[in-house]
């Protein structure tokens, strides 16, 4: 299968897993503003890890997690309503940890940039 397809695949799931996520009802996955941040299909369509994202909620991130586990049938019996595939991948999902690592790379280039000026300020106190 081409990469294009694929590619094509992941977005139209990744919208419609969207969707299908704020349905659940699950209190771990519905008290949480949980995102699909994007997903990966293998080649043969038989597995798909989705990337997710989640903001508040009743639980921590681990019962987040357990809730889109235990709600995975669901997500996969209406992605096959929603989407025309011969075959509907088995989902798995991961949660994305890329906005926290983001931040995380910010607050210390903050903190590299305000200990320069704070040299350049002492240097030039110094002169």
């Amino acid at each position: 299968m081409s990469n294009y397809r694929r590619d094509r695949i992941n977005d139209s799931m990744a919208k419609e897993l969207t969707e299908i996520l704020r349905s659940v009802k699950d209190p771990r996955v519905s008290s949480a503003f949980v995102s699909v941040t994007g997903v990966d299909c293998t080649p043969d369509l038989k597995y798909a890890k989705v990337f997710y994202s989640s903001i508040g909620g009743k639980d921590d991130e681990k019962g987040v997690q357990k809730g889109l586990d235990s709600a995975a049938g669901y997500v996969r019996k209406q992605l096959a309503i929603r989407l025309d595939l011969r075959n509907t991948p088995e989902l798995r999902f991961v949660r994305d940890r890329s906005m926290e690592h983001g931040a995380h790379i910010m607050g210390i280039l903050k903190k590299v940039e305000n200990e320069l000026r704070e040299i350049d300020e002492k240097e030039k106190n110094d002169d």
